[in-house]
């Protein structure tokens, strides 16, 4: 993939216990608690889009937590990317509640 067609994510985009400021990106009905960089990366294997991970990268509003980042191939808009993410990820954390 090409740099102008991926698009970076971050766990801290779709994590409840942060605000706008600090860099979630979704509302507050689609966060979720503490997400881990694997379930996002199901998420987005389950939306059937190309992804490379890297597990080492700092998010830059905190560059002291290691929290890791995908590059995901960018069919159409970044907003509307993280949107489906954030569903795919409310059903995974439903379908784990129901277990």
């Amino acid at each position: 993939m090409r740099k102008l067609d991926k698009a970076i994510i971050w766990p801290a985009y779709f994590d409840l216990g942060k605000t706008r400021k600090d860099g979630r990106r979704v509302p507050k009905n689609l966060a979720v608690q503490s997400p881990k960089i694997t379930e996002i990366q199901e998420a987005v294997n389950r939306l059937g889009l190309e992804n490379e991970t890297n597990f080492d990268a700092h998010f830059p509003r905190t560059p002291w937590v290691k929290s890791g980042m995908l590059l995901v191939e960018k069919k159409e808009a970044k907003e509307k990317i993280i949107i489906k993410i954030a569903k795919q990820l409310l059903k995974i954390r439903s379908a784990q509640a129901k277990q």
